[in-house]
């Protein structure tokens, strides 16, 4: 079959993000765009002649097609293997583990996480490395420069190759290996959990509602909690991935989860409830009658490993996106383990991750995961939970209960400003960075401010430094105000401002309302309503 070498030329916008590139669907389907990108990548890391790759997606429009040229342009620049999941299906994490459990040198990921799909929608793609994790800003910046430079790309000209079928095959002089998706992941998830517990919980009665919101979990949760574990059949809902999520938003939170926060919150709500987004690689947690923030999640898992048996020995350590509130660090410090506290994205937590200084990990925005693989695990962590139930038998609301009394509450939210127009957000930015060395001692809206930076975070393991992270605020009593432009948005700024207030004595009050001295001072210091013109949040979580 014919090798093309086509001629091309750089196309604007295409900077790797927090976890590689996200754009309309629309524009990647444009003339070279996606071909430029895989070339790109190709260049960045070294080219990839002999080398093994693992690639999959979540199954979002543009996927099948993107998928083949991928596997074209892999097999013309002299790739040795190319194992992908059957149908080119693979969730983020099952992507990682694959890569981490059959050696390979790297992974593509196709999707753009829990944003919206369809033709009108998002996708993305995300280069993996050797060890499972995304790219660090090393290879991404080599991505980028790449990008800017390109002037051909090498292409196979091949039909399709048929990625339903089981078993090997050949592209060229490359082999494509193709796999069941679920079955190496679901043998991981055994290794790590006690199933028994798990099977004998569900034996008992136990309920659950798991909503997969269309998205790529559907099939390993029906495989895993339905098939092995005994739940009843249609414990999971919307459990077939569909190319634009049924029209619906995959991200895993009580708004766009609101089908499952309703029947949890409702008269006759099943025990236990779990959501899990596009990718596969976040996860929302709520019992009955109770919501349980992303930060206490990591918090309580923390305090609660050595009832799982592969962390019964304990943790060597954890670690925390800057955003995500400090109630793990209140976990670390009872257990005199270490705490980290990163940059958001997933890569930061790598390198702490293989020299072994931590072994939970986890962000704010509904990711949490452990050293079983290198990305954030949405399906692992409700696993992690069934566990810990099965062994203390306790409803999720007494069990966070529990935990307040022993540690405190870290009353905690996230206000989204979406499509903000992007000058507007980075003059926010820039004004309030200007102040903050004169803020410390100052008052905002009652609140006396104790600190104020810009974060920068210096890798304990590389000694990288990464810079301009956010701003983070403190204010006397424990409060904390983070301000951010989001990665991961696609149209526009992405305004995410971070609120937080701690309680030692009382446990039960409405979050906003616990927040409002925070929220106050928010607007008082960025003058957020003026400058974009919002009067409220697009999402509050």
């Amino acid at each position: 079959m014919p090798l093309l070498t086509v001629s091309t030329s750089p196309i604007d916008g295409q900077k790797p993000g927090t976890s590689g590139l996200r754009k309309q669907t629309k524009i990647f389907q444009s003339p070279n765009f996606l071909e430029n990108f895989i070339q790109s990548i190709w260049t960045g890391i070294g080219g990839v002649t002999g080398k093994t790759l693992v690639l999959g997606g979540d199954g979002r429009f543009f996927n099948a097609e993107a998928a083949q040229i991928v596997l074209r342009m892999a097999a013309a620049s002299g790739a040795a293997r190319v194992i992908v999941g059957q149908n080119a299906l693979l969730s983020t994490p099952a992507a990682s583990h694959l890569i981490r459990k059959r050696g390979a040198d790297g992974g593509i990921i196709l999707s753009a996480s829990h944003n919206p799909g369809g033709p009108n929608g998002d996708f993305g793609v995300k280069y993996n490395t050797g060890n499972g994790g995304p790219a660090p800003e090393s290879v991404t910046e080599k991505i980028f420069a790449a990008t800017q430079v390109i002037s051909e790309y090498a292409i196979l000209d091949s039909a399709d190759i048929d990625l339903a079928t089981l078993g090997e095959k050949t592209l060229g002089d490359m082999i494509v290996d193709v796999v069941d998706p679920v079955a190496d992941y679901a043998d991981l998830m055994a290794s790590i959990f006690d199933f028994d517990a798990l099977k004998a919980l569900f034996a008992g009665g136990f309920r659950m509602r798991f909503d997969a919101m269309h998205a790529i979990t559907g099939p390993y949760a029906r495989a895993i909690l339905e098939d092995t574990l005994g739940a009843e059949t249609g414990t999971v809902i919307n459990g077939t991935p569909s190319p634009d999520f049924g029209k619906g938003h995959p991200d895993p939170n009580p708004i766009w989860a609101k089908t499952l926060m309703d029947e949890m919150m409702g008269r006759d709500a099943p025990d236990f409830g779990a959501a899990s987004d596009g990718d596969g690689d976040r996860n929302m947690i709520v019992g009955r009658g109770q919501y349980v923030t992303p930060s206490d999640s990591l918090a309580a898992l923390a305090a609660n490993a050595t009832l799982v048996p592969a962390y019964s020995g304990g943790l060597s350590g954890v670690a925390r996106s800057m955003p995500t509130s400090q109630a793990v660090d209140r976990v670390a410090a009872a257990q005199g383990i270490d705490c980290f506290e990163t940059p958001t994205g997933w890569k930061f937590f790598g390198n702490l991750l293989d020299a072994g200084r931590c072994t939970l990990c986890g962000e704010e925005s509904a990711g949490t995961g452990s050293d079983h693989v290198r990305e954030k695990d949405g399906l692992w962590a409700v696993l992690f939970w069934l566990n810990i139930l099965a062994k203390r038998q306790i409803s999720v609301k007494a069990l966070m209960e529990d935990h307040w009394q022993r540690f405190g509450r870290n009353y905690y939210s996230r206000h989204d400003y979406e499509g903000v127009d992007a000058g507007a957000a980075n003059a926010l930015m820039d004004d309030l960075r200007g102040r903050l060395s004169a803020l410390p001692g100052t008052q905002a809206a009652g609140l006396t401010i104790t600190s104020a930076d810009d974060f920068a975070y210096d890798d304990p393991i590389d000694g990288s430094r990464t810079e301009k992270q956010g701003i983070r605020i403190g204010f006397d009593g424990g409060a904390r105000l983070v301000l951010r432009l989001s990665g991961t948005g696609t149209v526009g700024a992405t305004l995410r401002v971070y609120l937080e207030t701690l309680d030692t004595a009382v446990f039960d009050k409405d979050a906003q309302e616990a927040l409002a001295p925070v929220i106050a001072a928010a607007e008082a210091l960025a003058g957020i309503k003026d400058r974009t013109g919002r009067d409220a949040p697009d999402v509050i979580t």
